[in-house]
């Protein structure tokens, strides 16, 4: 599956603040029990980068779809199905004593942390190319004037 530049970098995003997240578990721990924080990070974070691949696929597939009605209803489904699979991480992280719920809550948070990071890059793509969505918007209030 071709990625997009903006998806590729959320990835490595996710892996690197997951990382450091593990890192500050490890820190604060300072003993084995850093291990089910950094399976909860790991976990959870591993998850974002699913559902990151999940959504590309869903945007490319109902961008295809003939019927707009049909496409609709496959991105919501989508959008319901990545929602259940985070709480099935929660949920398993709050009944098993080997993952921590507050890693998996802080590996949660690697998904938001990696849509910034992309953000403050400014991807130069065709799709997600931000330098050229904001002098457009420029161009526009211009005229207007």
């Amino acid at each position: 599956m071709n990625l997009s530049l903006p998806s590729k970098r959320m990835i490595q995003a996710i892996g690197i603040a997951a990382l450091v997240m593990m890192a500050g578990g490890a820190a604060f721990y300072r003993s084995f029990e850093a291990f089910p924080f950094a399976l909860g990070v790991f976990l959870t974070s591993t998850l974002n980068a699913a559902k990151i691949l999940m959504l590309e696929r869903t945007v490319k597939k109902a961008i295809n779809m003939e019927d707009p009605k049909s496409g609709k209803n496959y991105v919501r489904i989508q959008f319901l199905l990545r929602y259940i699979l985070t709480a099935a991480i929660l949920v398993a992280a709050g009944l098993t004593p080997f993952i921590s719920v507050w890693g998996a809550l802080f590996g949660i948070f690697t998904l938001q942390i990696s849509v910034i990071v992309v953000r403050i890059m400014k991807v130069d793509e065709n799709i997600g190319d931000i330098e050229k969505i904001e002098s457009i918007d420029d161009k526009d209030s211009d005229a207007n004037v």
